[in-house]
């Protein structure tokens, strides 16, 4: 029978899970639901169950994600909410794990102004590198706000409090309603065409999403991004976050800290250069002191008192110096007199016509030493070629003829030494010393070798 193979209860979950955490449409949701079993555990977690009429699914929401709602969640309530799909293993069950949770009626703003948020992100309208600096000490500060909210009184009176030097240029604009991004554009464009204003507060009190939807317009977010004024993003309190803060130059967390960010504080500011007026006069009277006690004591020094010595013995100094520098001169010419004599001589050592000179002679010398070698090299071979011609005088035949013998040839000339070359009847020819006889073979006899 063959094993059955299996795989256990866990080893299931965990695979099923993993298909879960490894699917793209599971890992970033929003899901509509109401919540019911909610449960807010003592650790800061919230667990309840998220259904519609058709079905439902746990969910947690942990403590790390919970703590920046604005809003207590209850059974019963719509919500929308953000997350991932995954198994909790000891259970086996699917649940959303929950980042976001928003109020059903405000859902859709939510979705818009994180859609948004990620688009302008990804173009770097939130970069730091596009942040330009405040400046430190702002003679015209722009506020565009409404003139009749309470936030332009707070401006106003923060800034009459700590910098009243300043100059503050209302734009009346429009911070809610149909119209109100279009207003926030023409304020923020009107006070680049001033061309004077320093810096530039942008913002509102405090409301709903609804009330602050203004500010997460894509318009006013790349007008913010566009202006050359800085501008100070002061939209809502502390924890409402607007497209515009996060495109401004700098965000306050209210109008008020906006006005503090805007402005130095005056007294800070006479209490800084009172200070700095104090060490600079500390500074300057020790600066006087030490040059005074310097100035004394030049004025007590021997140069000081008596300056002819000091140019006596420099004049001394300076003929000493003269002297010196005339005996380095003459040396220096001498030495290189001597080397200009010895570079003469060697030039006229290598001189082209020295050279001539000296090779004529070394030719002519090379040419006696090879005449007085040709002569005796003759000599030697004349004394040789005549011992081999008394040699060769010695064994020629010639010599031998003059003895009485001859030199026989047969017809074809060649040189007859047996009597077997030669038949009866042929010609032969017999060259004596002073001669040759031309014969006629009539008979032959023949004999043993030294008989």
């Amino acid at each position: 029978m063959a094993e059955i193979k299996y795989v256990t209860v866990g080893a299931l979950t965990k695979y099923i899970k993993r298909k879960f955490d490894v699917d793209p449409h599971l890992r970033d949701l929003w899901i509509k639901g109401e919540i019911s079993n909610f449960k807010y555990h003592s650790r800061g977690h919230m667990y309840f169950t998220l259904k519609d009429e058709q079905a439902r699914i746990q969910a947690v929401m942990f403590a790390g994600y919970n703590q920046y709602l604005h809003f207590r969640p209850e059974d019963g309530m719509k919500v929308l909410v953000r997350g991932e799909i995954s198994v909790y293993e000891p259970s086996g069950n699917y649940q959303i794990y929950v980042k976001e949770m928003q109020p059903e009626g405000i859902g859709n703003l939510y979705l818009a102004y994180e859609q948004l948020k990620k688009r302008l992100e990804a173009e770097g309208l939130f970069s730091p590198q596009h942040k330009k600096p405040l400046p430190a000490f702002p003679r015209y500060i722009g506020v565009a706000t409404s003139p009749t909210g309470a936030a332009i009184r707070d401006i106003i009176t923060t800034i009459r409090r700590r910098y009243p030097i300043a100059t503050i240029i209302l734009f009346p604009t429009l911070v809610q309603g149909e119209h109100a991004a279009e207003s926030i554009v023409r304020s923020i464009e009107k006070a680049n065409e001033l061309g004077y204003i320093d810096v530039l507060i942008v913002g509102r009190g405090g409301g709903s999403i609804e009330e602050l939807w203004a500010f997460n317009e894509e318009i006013v977010a790349r007008a913010i991004f566009a202006s050359e004024v800085p501008i100070i993003s002061a939209v809502g309190h502390e924890t409402d976050f607007t497209i515009a803060d996060f495109v401004a130059d700098l965000r306050a967390p209210t109008p008020t800290g906006a006005a503090e960010l805007a402005v130095p504080h005056i007294t800070e500011l006479i209490e800084r250069i009172s200070q700095r007026r104090v060490r600079l006069i500390r500074a300057m009277k020790e600066k006087i002191a030490m040059e005074s006690e310097r100035l004394s004591r030049v004025q007590k020094s021997y140069a000081f008192r008596y300056p002819e010595k000091l140019y006596e013995q420099k004049e001394q100094q300076l003929d000493a110096l003269l002297e010196r520098l005339q005996r380095h001169t003459e040396r220096m010419f001498d030495k290189q007199r001597e080397r200009l004599e010895q570079l003469r001589l060697t030039l006229l050592r290598y001189h082209p016509a020295e050279q001539l000179s000296r090779m004529k002679e070394k030719q002519q010398s090379l040419a006696k030493t090879l005449e007085k070698e040709m002569r005796t090299i003759m000599h030697q071979h004349e004394l040789r070629f005549a011992s081999l011609v008394s040699h060769l005088h010695a064994l020629s035949p010639l010599k031998i003829m003059e003895r009485g013998y001859s030199l026989v040839y047969n017809e074809k000339k060649e040189l007859v030494k047996s009597i077997r070359q030669l038949q009866i009847g042929d010609m032969i020819q017999v060259r004596l010393q002073d001669g040759q006889i031309d014969c006629h073979v009539w008979g032959m006899e023949e004999k043993q070798l030294h008989e």
